[in-house]
Order: C-alpha cells, then structure tokens, then sequence
C-alpha cells in the first residue's frame, strides 16, 4: 500500500511537471496576426511612402497578391511578442548601378540560366552555415517590404512589424543594428548566376558594403544578401518597431483620401506628422552609374503656389539633400519622398531612385525615427557622410526658418 502511494505520488509530480514544461512552452509562442489583403496592398503604398525614393509600388502589389492566390498566408508579430530565444533574419538586394558589362557579355557565352530566388538561396546558404532555422524575418528596408513578406511565408514563418532602417538607404551599415553595435555578419550573398558567398566576420559593417557592392558590380548589377541573424533578445534593440504597421497606416491614408476626393499628399503630411516642401514639373534629372549606385541630379520647376521657384534634389539611389531656391531644405537621415500629386504614391521614375522628365511631383519630409538623431546614425547617414561640408539640420528646424515663406 505505501509503495502504491509512493508510486502514485510520483506520477502526479511527473505529471504536474510535464504540464509545466507544456504550459512554459506554449507561453513562448508569440500571438501572430494574420494580414487581411488589404491591409498587405495598403502596405505596399505606405512602404513605398517610407521609401524616400521611387519604388514601382504596382509591381510589389503584383508580387503580394499572386502569392495570396496561390494560397500564401502572411503573419506579423510585434516586436515585443518576439521570444528572446528566437531567430530573426533580414533579406536586402545589393544594387551594382555602373556594373561591369564585360561580365554579362561574357556569362552569355556561357549559356548559363539566371537563378531565380536568390534571397530564398541566401538565406538557406546562411542558415546551413549557422546551423539553426529562422523564426521570423525582419524587413531590411522598406523598399524590400514585398520580399520580406514573400520570404517570411515560404519559409513558414512570421514578419516582424519592424525594419532595420524605417526607410530606403543606399549603403549596408545604414541601418539601425549597426549604428546600435550589431553587426550585420554572419552574412551570405548570392548572384544572379547562383555564386554564393559567406561573410562569417568582416571588420564592421562598412567592410560589408563595400565587399557586398564589389560582388554586385562584378555580376552584372545585382545580388541578394542575408544578413543581421539575431536573437530576439538582440533585435529588440536592433529595429525600428511599429515600421509595417506605420507603412499600412500611410498607405490606407492615401488610399482613403483618393476614394473620397480629398488630396492624399495633405492627408500624408499630416498622418506623417511631416511638412510640404515643394511641388512642380521635373525639368531636369541627369543620372550616372557608378561604383554601384545610381546617382541623380534632379531639378524640380515649381508650379501653383511654387511658381518662379526652384527646387534641387542630390540622389544616391534615395532621396538625400534637398535645396529650395540654393538652400537646404530638408536631408538625410530624414525621409524626403517623391510623390505622385494624384494618388500619394510613390513616384516610379523607371530606374533606381529615378525622376521622369515633365513628371508632376510633390515633395513632403518626414522625420523616420529619433534613433537615426543620434550621433551615430547621423554619422552613418547624414549628409558630411555623402560629401557635403554642412552639418545635418533636423527637417523641422529647416522649415520653421526657411527664408521663402510659401503657402
């Protein structure tokens, strides 16, 4: 009898504990929330409205919606609903604007086909390499919104509603972990040919641009990197929270005023909490191609209540200083984005942060997030960073003292 009590005493213990270990575990699955198809088109708009340069919004929509019909699901978690023990990963193309064409002309002769997936490969390449799967993909800009999404749902796996950088920026190290001390290596980069090629350490994320541009160049143009694989402890101090909620929210804004004929670009300005800075017709818009960026220099003649003044925009793939009639007017770290007066899109200018002769834009600024202020991020991303002998105004600051007042 005492033995039976004993025995009996220990199944209980057992089992108490084994619904401990259940109850801990299913205490560390995160609540995810499963976007409605609106909400992922929405997204693209306001992604591009983040973009700070031009994006063909139509053609990430394309890609969102064709996933959807094949069945696709898209899932997002918060940024705190991450479990610290979790993996994260983000997926960035590398652009090789200026690329070697030798090279083309040569892998044509080879006769050999274009990988197609290469951010999918990347990412396989990277975790074969780690030895771990990835729990959630966290966008690299927003630019790659569509492709975060896309890869989030083959892999099974959730989005995180938060980005490396809140916007579009041309340079690797432009992005929140690294200005926060988290390099973006262990990384691994494949081509357009499927070459793959793993950065297990570099000296600091600057290495990694310039070795990733280098490889992009040598390809013809492009290549897809997996990079920034953190813990969900580690990203939570890595990211700019809220990003693809923020991108929903401007997209559904200027989608809403369009259905009900109000101006989107007034409707953006205020849920940005941000400032109108220009409007008129494109006259001039040079681009040149080198060491693998596109650089562009715009010239906007102003229309309506702009009329008889100029405006200047400095291009490195996104929009980065800004010049109202020769003075500054807004920069980089801030969001300045081109628009299409008619819609709030993102204007398309047919190329990489490009603008189309006689195209009607409206220009707005908005300040991307408080982390980018820092010294750090306006080492990495403002404009003495691009050559300019000026340091960074705040956007606010700019337009509170402009020396044109103009309603």
């Amino acid at each position: 009898m005492g033995r039976k009590l004993l025995l009996g005493a220990v199944i209980a213990a057992l089992a108490v504990g084994v619904v401990s270990v259940v109850g801990t575990l299913h205490s560390r699955q995160p609540k995810l929330r499963t976007l409605t198809e609106q909400e992922v088109v929405d997204m693209m708009l306001g992604s591009s409205v983040q973009a700070s340069r031009g994006v063909d919004t139509a053609r990430a929509t394309q890609r969102v919606k064709a996933a959807i019909s094949l069945g696709k699901k898209f899932t997002m978690v918060s940024v705190d609903d991450v479990p610290d023990d979790w993996t994260t990963v983000s997926v960035g193309g590398v652009g090789g604007s200026g690329a070697w064409d030798y090279v083309r002309e040569r892998m044509l002769t080879h006769d050999l086909p274009l990988t197609q997936n290469t951010g999918w490969l990347a990412v396989q390449a990277l975790a074969r390499h780690l030895g771990k799967k990835f729990d959630a993909v966290v966008r690299s800009e927003s630019a790659q919104t569509a492709s975060a999404l896309i890869l989030a749902a083959e892999l099974g796996v959730p989005v995180v509603d938060a980005c490396l950088s809140g916007r579009a920026r041309p340079e690797i190290e432009q992005q929140i972990p690294w200005i926060n001390g988290i390099p973006s290596t262990p990384a691994a980069l494949v081509t357009r040919w499927g070459d793959t090629i793993i950065f297990e350490k570099t000296v600091d994320d600057d290495r990694v641009e310039d070795l990733a541009r280098g490889v992009a160049v040598a390809s013809g143009g492009s290549a897809q990197i997996a990079m920034n694989p953190m813990s969900g402890k580690t990203m939570k101090r890595g990211v700019i929270k809220g990003a693809l909620s923020q991108a929903m929210l401007f997209g559904k804004t200027a989608r809403e005023a369009v259905e009900q004929r109000e101006d989107p670009i007034v409707a953006l300005v205020k849920v940005t909490d941000g400032f109108m800075l220009f409007r008129g017709t494109v006259t001039k818009a040079e681009m040149k191609g080198e060491r693998g960026f596109a650089w562009w220099d715009v010239e906007i003649t102003g229309t309506g209540p702009y009329t008889d003044h100029l405006y200047r925009i400095y291009v490195k793939n996104e929009n980065i200083v800004t010049w109202l009639d020769g003075v500054p007017d807004a920069m980089s770290p801030d969001t300045i984005q081109n628009l299409d007066p008619k819609t709030g899109d993102a204007l398309d200018g047919g190329s990489l942060g490009g603008y189309k002769l006689g195209a009607d834009v409206a220009m707005i600024g908005y300040n991307t997030s408080p982390m980018w202020r820092t010294d750090k991020g306006v080492e990495v991303l403002g404009p003495r960073h691009f050559g300019f002998d000026f340091d960074y105004v705040p956007i606010e600051r700019l337009q509170r003292e402009r020396r044109i007042a103009i309603q």
